[in-house]
């Protein structure tokens, strides 16, 4: 008798691994396309994301470079204060995003051009995304790892936890 409950406990814990094991399996695989990383335009140009890759670009909203297309079509720049990269995005942009403003913006490279599907602004006149703060931090000029990449510090002291 007592064999036989010893064998069902150790079948229901084998049973309840494997299940956990294969919840855990599927959670991950459905996963994989929803896990979007964060990228500066210095990251982008020294590391190149693959084809077809659906990642965030943040950084500012160079001036002068918003212009307005065709219908709902708007093109701009976002920079790190080092390098830039171009921005096509078709859609309603948000109340706030502006020239030297900060933005994240969700999407994948197409030909040298970000086309993004999904665009953010800041919140408020304080807020910076705390990756772009820490991106724009990153590029300063005394941790600039290129003498051509330094610009004027911005304060990103604002860019505390929200």
């Amino acid at each position: 008798m007592k064999s036989l409950k010893k064998k069902r406990r150790i079948q229901i814990v084998t049973v309840a691994f494997v299940a956990l094991a294969l919840s855990t399996a599927l959670i991950g695989y459905a996963m994989r396309d929803g896990i979007n990383f964060f990228r500066s335009p210095s990251q982008i140009v020294a590391d190149p994301p693959a084809l077809n890759e659906v990642f965030r670009l943040g950084g500012m909203v160079e001036a002068g470079s918003i212009r307005r297309g065709q219908s709902e079509e708007v093109s701009f720049r976002v920079t790190d204060f080092c390098h830039v990269v171009e921005v096509r995005f078709r859609g309603i942009l948000p109340d706030l995003f502006g020239e030297n403003e900060g933005t994240v913006a969700t999407g994948r490279m197409v030909d040298d051009v970000f086309v993004a599907h999904e665009i953010l602004a800041k919140h408020d006149e304080t807020y910076m995304p705390r990756e772009v703060a820490n991106s724009l931090d990153a590029m300063a000029p005394e941790n600039a790892p290129d003498a051509d990449c330094a610009f004027p510090h911005m304060n990103t002291a604002s860019a505390t936890d929200s």
